[in-house]
């Protein structure tokens, strides 16, 4: 498991609601989400999300989100160290891991 952001080259803000129901189709469901995930945007002003996860489930994320965000580049990079650092506690804490 590690920390990885998912690039959505030219991926405005409007797409963010989009990307989140990938990730949390349930808004407000009980229980924490299998992926813990957050948002930035990049100097590019491309949309980042932010997951904490194994390598096939971070590429499994990145085909769905290429499903909803049409024709735009969607790229897997591993998370710099001070990037979503608070998503692997998140997980510690939701998944007593």
């Amino acid at each position: 498991m590690m920390t990885y952001e998912v690039v959505i080259r030219g991926g405005e803000l409007d797409l963010q609601e989009m990307v989140a129901r990938v990730l949390c189709p349930v808004e407000g469901h009980a229980g924490p989400c299998e992926v813990p995930w957050g948002f930035s945007v990049s100097g590019d002003d491309d949309l980042v999300l932010g997951i904490y996860a194994s390598p096939a489930k971070a590429t499994e994320v990145v085909e769905r989100v290429q499903e909803v965000v049409g024709g735009r580049e969607v790229v897997l990079t591993p998370a710099p160290a001070d990037h979503f650092e608070e998503l692997e506690e998140q997980y510690r804490i939701e998944h007593g891991g």
